[in-house]
């Protein structure tokens, strides 16, 4: 028994070594993984329903989720691409005829000049400089997506055989195993649904303040907001900082500072007042818990913290539900033998 301690040992730091390699091979993809796997929970009652029209060809099925998850992504997208772009020519149209008003309306500032076409020149100049990190950027993005979509295929069809693999593989029993599984899955589910409800409920508030303050196109760009708030940390900011500065450069300053209100006062506090309840609720976590798993997890993880730092909070729930168990159950055991 001796004699195979020292090869246990060797074979265990080898498959230490090899683990770590595996994680950096791994690693530039691993929010792509992640992403798929939280998109295979999420869509597994529609893959289900798409196996039971397909007669059980589950290669097909989980083609036409992909294929129906593409339509509803980019779709919008593309749709909202083209209104924005025709709304650009119209706002660069909009500031050029601003110029003169904004030195009238600002006598100190007669000096300055508000050359559009100047910035845009510089701008180019910049994207020109900075080409290569920008198709590189683009580049890993398409390879991730390609790699989302993959691993999104395989999840969904072989989800199942690897779920089982995993719960065969596991020291724990399988009732713990599918304790894990169940509140994980219950995790996902109310994150990503939560987060949606949050992201819908911040676009139609910023859509409402567009309106009441003036903002051209309030249901275009109250659209927009509703993608921009599934963004982490950035969120409606990306669309209420352009429309403030167009107030302001308009010279309707009361507006401008009503937007501003109205942004951080209610479009941006919705999010700490929803998300704990939304996510909390699905979780069986505190609302307090939720929030500072969500805050700490962007800290940490990056963008997709919102997604992690939840699921990492349920997972330890459920292990330590799980440890608990176990204990009571040794201790009801050393009674009786006593």
């Amino acid at each position: 028994m001796n004699d195979r301690k020292p090869q246990l040992y060797f074979l265990l730091t080898i498959l230490a070594g090899i683990f770590v390699l595996a994680f950096f091979i791994f690693k530039p993809f691993l929010y792509a993984l992640i992403l798929a796997m939280v998109f295979a929970t999420v869509l597994q009652p529609v893959y289900q329903k798409i196996v039971g029209f397909t007669r059980g060809r589950q290669g097909l099925a989980a083609l036409a989720t992909i294929l129906i998850v593409v339509a509803f992504i980019f779709t919008p997208f593309i749709f909202l691409g083209v209104q924005i772009f025709q709304e650009a020519r119209q706002l660069y149209s909009s500031l050029n005829g601003l110029q003169n008003s904004f030195q009238n309306y600002f006598p100190a500032a007669q000096e300055f000049s508000l050359n559009i076409d100047q910035y845009l020149k510089q701008g180019l100049s910049w994207l020109l400089q900075h080409l290569g990190s920008v198709f590189g950027s683009l580049a890993k993005m398409a390879v991730s997506s390609f790699v989302f979509l993959v691993a999104l295929y395989y999840l969904l069809k072989d989800g199942q055989k690897l779920r089982a693999a995993v719960i065969a593989l596991s020291p724990l029993s399988d009732a713990d195993d599918e304790t894990i599984s169940q509140k994980l899955g219950m995790a996902i589910n109310a994150v990503m649904k939560g987060n949606l409800l949050i992201a819908l409920a911040q676009g139609i508030l910023a859509m409402t303040g567009f309106a009441i303050f003036g903002i051209p196109n309030a249901v275009l760009w109250g659209s927009v907001a509703i993608i921009t708030a599934l963004i982490p940390g950035i969120g409606t900011a990306l669309v209420l900082t352009p429309a403030i500065l167009f107030l302001f450069l308009k010279g309707e300053v009361f507006s401008g500072v009503g937007l501003i209100v109205w942004g951080i006062g209610v479009v941006g506090l919705v999010d700490n007042f929803l998300g704990p309840k939304l996510i909390g609720r699905g979780t069986q976590l505190h609302p307090l818990i939720i929030l500072l798993s969500v805050l700490g997890g962007i800290g940490f993880f990056g963008p997709i913290g919102f997604l992690l730092g939840p699921l990492v909070l349920s997972l330890l729930f459920a292990l330590l539900e799980i440890y608990f168990a176990i204990s009571r159950e040794h201790a009801s055991i050393d009674e009786l033998i006593k």
